[in-house]
């Protein structure tokens, strides 16, 4: 017995990024390698996401923007004083606020294919 499917493809802005993943979704479906993604991100922002993420859940986890510093960058890094103006103190502020943002939705963008703006 044969299965049947139905994608259902808007034609919005996302068209070509959603035909491109049901295109691999079926190629899946029949046994076969789906293929290369439509885009890859960097490893520079590949590593960014993943820091934001780990700094979001240690500040949600209750850590001081300095505990998570050190775990994020290490002790040594941080100084003993000077930690209000410190660079590390700004990224991970930052980090943070990147993190709280791909929470409340922004991970969405990192689907969508950066189109270049004329």
């Amino acid at each position: 017995m044969s299965m049947s499917y139905t994608a259902v493809l808007p034609l919005d802005s996302d068209f070509e990024v959603r035909a491109h993943a049901a295109h691999r979704l079926w190629r899946a479906i029949n046994g076969r390698t789906p293929g290369p993604a439509f885009h890859e991100l960097s490893p520079q922002r590949r590593e960014r996401l993943v820091l934001a993420a780990r700094a979001l859940d240690g500040r949600m986890d209750g850590g001081t923007y300095r505990a998570v510093a050190e775990v994020l960058f290490g002790k040594k890094r941080i100084p003993e004083r000077a930690w209000k103006t410190h660079d590390l103190r700004n990224r991970t502020i930052r980090l943070v606020q990147s993190g709280l943002a791909l929470m409340r939705g922004g991970y969405r963008e990192l689907l969508r294919h950066r189109r270049k703006q004329k």
